[in-house]
């Protein structure tokens, strides 16, 4: 058992600093598909969802030919800073971040949009700044829709396998705990395996739990 603690900690790690990164994309996308139409909305909302439908590891394709050493991004970051973020736990954290994106940008835009605009306004008729409006007003009435969010993005981004062993790859020291499960199964340690199963089966259940919590408050508040 405690063979697993380092996996565990590395994926910890790894989700909430990939909680963070999506939240820093997610929610002003949510806040600006919520209320704007612009041409080509619909396309750009499908490109935000497309990691929920694709495979993992298509996800994880596309993040190396774009920051792969010859890639879009990545060639600049290597002749620049001579830095690839591939193999690295800011490739980890990137991946996870991609295929939990998600799941934190659907709640938060959905909370986005039950704020009463009405508000919003008052606020901004009574001289508050749109900056302060947000943290005042929008922000706490889509609270609820935001925390379940990053409930659902921290699990998935936790339990992310097949983009994050593309880009981070895996070696003895450095394995989060679903890819820990795979490499014992692999080299037949089938106890090793399920004991990692069952703790991140744990920490999941965990999770949705609080999830389930979350969302029961917030059918509460809106009756």
């Amino acid at each position: 058992m405690l063979e697993l603690w380092p996996s565990l900690y590395l994926s910890l790690r790894i989700a909430l600093a990939a909680m963070v990164v999506t939240a820093l994309l997610a929610l002003p996308l949510a806040l600006l598909m919520s209320r704007r139409r612009f041409v080509g909305k619909s396309l750009v909302e499908a490109l935000i969802l497309l990691p929920l439908v694709l495979p993992p590891t298509v996800v994880g394709y596309f993040l190396i030919v774009a920051f792969g050493a010859r890639g879009v991004v990545g060639q600049y970051l290597d002749q620049l800073f001579g830095y690839s973020i591939l193999f690295r736990f800011e490739g980890a954290v990137l991946a996870a971040a991609t295929v939990a994106l998600p799941m934190l940008y659907l709640p938060a835009k959905a909370g986005f949009a039950t704020v009463n605009r009405d508000l919003e306004d008052i606020a901004l008729l009574l001289g508050a700044s749109r900056w302060r409006t947000f943290w005042r007003i929008t922000l706490p009435l889509a609270w609820h829709g935001i925390l379940s969010g990053l409930l659902l993005a921290f699990a998935r981004a936790l339990g992310e396998f097949g983009a994050t062993v593309m880009v981070f790859g895996w070696s003895p020291g450095r394995l989060t705990l679903p890819i820990s499960v795979y490499s014992d199964y692999e080299q037949g340690e089938l106890g090793k395996a399920a004991v990692a199963a069952v703790a991140l089966t744990l920490v999941s259940l965990f999770l949705v739990v609080l999830y389930n919590r979350s969302t029961t408050t917030i059918q509460l508040n809106n009756r």
